[in-house]
């Protein structure tokens, strides 16, 4: 994987459109949102097109909560464009749609793509977020809904070689985007930090945008341009964090919560990590990370160091006040709902956390993160 290159936009577009006159590029796949029509680069994105006479394809026709239908049509649209690369703009969902189209479209057609074999190829992918949380234009993954069911898809080769920051994309974020787009790259350093897959460099990654959101997230929250700027580079720390260590917990068992109750990912993700922190730090003992007991004791002393605050506890529930002041909905959950979330935890995303979660201590934790029907 090559240094992914970074440009800051700030009075223009300039870097951008020097960088694309220099790929030389005829055809590129735009794989975007509706959104772009009120956004400065969907205004510049045509100038391009005008000025270089590159043609950008547009492919608008995927989902949030992308099916694998969707990458399939968007492979299609590249092929039959001759399209030579990829350009995606918007949130987390068009930057999964277009890393699958980057990584399947030199895959043989008519065929499952979710059961060949990755193979990297040449296709550059650039990428614009417009939101400030999923960081997924810094990792290797991808995820996407094949016959309801989340599929994880994931290869080095699918990081976007170019990303640009814009800070304008965020003005038009409602009130819940912003929120629930914050807590996922807070939940992302989060999880990173205490991941068994952890590293000094995803440490480093994760305290780093811990610190960058608690120091901006008022800024941010009344969307100012230096905290929209700041939270586009946390968001991508955090994500730099998990394409080491991986998620843990906290979004295994947010995944369900967002199909039964219509929750944004960092809401949900959210609800859980507040739970899942508090019991870990009252059940270290049960440390199955192979660095041991203290180092897991350590690790949430500097989760809290990050925060700002003296102590593990101090620091759990300074996260509960945040939740408390975005004054975020809690559904409520039937007998019936409690039995599917907790046969719906991917096991796998489980061996990331380093205490030992079994399926009584899950149901445990999901009465504490919903409500019981009828309170």
């Amino acid at each position: 994987m090559d240094v992914q290159q970074i440009v800051i936009k700030e009075n223009d577009y300039t870097a951008l459109e020097e960088f694309f006159a220099s790929a030389n590029h005829k055809k590129i796949l735009l794989v975007c949102g509706n959104s772009i029509k009120k956004l400065q680069i969907g205004e510049h994105i045509k100038r391009i097109e005008s000025k270089l006479g590159i043609e950008f394809i547009r492919f608008t026709e995927f989902e949030p909560n992308p099916r694998y239908e969707s990458v399939v049509k968007g492979v299609s649209v590249f092929h039959e464009s001759e399209c030579e690369a990829i350009l995606a703009i918007g949130g987390g969902s068009a930057m999964d749609v277009a890393k699958c189209i980057k990584l399947f479209c030199k895959m043989p057609v008519n065929v499952n793509y979710l059961q060949e074999e990755i193979v990297p190829n040449d296709v550059k992918l650039y990428a614009v977020p417009t939101t400030a949380g999923t960081g997924s234009e810094a990792t290797r993954f991808a995820v996407i809904y094949y016959e309801g069911e989340k599929q994880s898809v994931m290869d080095y080769s699918c990081i976007p070689s170019m990303v640009v920051f814009d800070s304008s994309t965020l003005t038009s974020l409602s009130d819940y985007q912003r929120k629930a787009t914050m807590l996922d790259a807070f939940c992302h350093a989060i999880e990173s930090f205490w991941s068994v897959n952890s590293t000094e460099q995803s440490r480093e990654y994760a305290a780093g945008a811990i610190r960058k959101i608690v120091d901006n997230m008022d800024s941010y929250m009344a969307n100012e341009d230096t905290g929209n700027a700041e939270m586009l580079e946390a968001s991508n720390i955090a994500g730099q964090a998990i394409n080491i260590s991986q998620t843990t917990a906290g979004h295994a068992m947010c995944y369900k919560l967002t199909s039964l109750y219509g929750l944004a990912h960092g809401h949900a993700a959210a609800l859980c990590v507040s739970k899942i922190w508090r019991y870990m730090i009252s059940h270290t003992a049960a440390c199955t990370d192979p660095r041991g007991e203290e180092y897991l004791k350590r690790i949430l002393s500097n989760i809290a160091t990050a925060f700002g605050c003296e102590n593990a506890l101090e620091a759990a529930d300074t996260f509960d006040e945040l939740l408390k002041r975005l004054d975020l909905s809690v559904p409520h959950a039937s007998d019936a709902e409690y039995l599917v979330l907790k046969k719906s935890v991917n096991p796998l995303r489980l061996k990331n956390m380093p205490i030992l979660l079994d399926e009584n201590t899950i149901d445990a934790l999901y009465h504490e993160i919903l409500r019981k029907e009828g309170e």
